[in-house]
C-alpha cells in the first residue's frame, strides 16, 4: 500500500503495510537510522521520535496511523544544535550513546511543553526513557541546563 508521510520536512511515498511500526519505515525504507530500536513493545523510548510535536514510541505506532508530520533526531536541527542537543553535549550526557537519541527527543518534547520544567517534571516526562548505562542524573542536569536556553 502507497503511504504518505512528511518526515523532517521532505516528503516521503512508501510502499509498505499500513501496519508496518514506523520505526521500521524510519530505518530501513526512508533510510535514517538515527531512531533506534530498543525493545519493541515501547518500554524503553530509545524510539522515540516526534508525530505533530508529540513524543510517540515508533516501534509501536503503525504507519497508517500516522498524519502527522514526523521528526527524528536527524531532523531536530540540522546542525545538530537545538538547545537539548548542545546541552547534551555540555552535561557530557551520553556513556554508550544507543538510548540518547530517544532521550533526546522526548526531553525537546518536554520543553516544548513546559520550558522551565521542576526537577519533578523531568523526572516524569524522562522516566519512560531507559538508560542502561545509568546516565540519569547527567540526563536530568541536560535537561535544566537545556530549559534555562543553554
Amino acid at each position: 500500500m502507497t503511504i504518505e508521510v512528511t518526515v523532517n520536512g521532505k516528503f516521503y511515498t512508501v510502499d509498505v503495510p499500513q501496519d508496518t511500526p514506523l520505526l521500521w519505515v524510519l530505518r530501513d525504507v526512508i533510510g535514517l537510522t538515527g531512531t533506534k530500536y530498543g525493545c519493541g513493545i515501547a518500554q524503553c523510548g530509545a524510539c522515540t521520535v516526534h508525530v505533530g510535536g508529540n513524543a510517540v514510541r515508533s516501534c509501536i505506532t503503525a504507519i497508517g496511523d500516522v498524519a502527522k508530520p514526523v521528526t527524528t533526531i536527524e531532523g531536530l536541527d540540522v546542525d545538530g544544535n537545538h538547545p537539548v542537543q548542545r546541552a547534551w553535549r555540555e552535561e557530557r550526557v551520553p556513556q554508550c550513546g544507543y538510548c540518547q537519541a530517544g532521550q533526546i527527543m522526548q526531553a525537546a518534547a518536554l520543553l516544548a511543553e513546559i520550558n522551565s520544567p521542576s526537577d519533578q517534571q523531568i523526572r516524569d516526562a524522562m522516566a519512560g526513557n531507559i538508560c542502561r548505562c545509568g546516565c540519569y542524573q547527567r540526563i536530568q542536569s541536560a535537561v535544566r541546563t537545556a530549559s534555562k536556553g543553554s
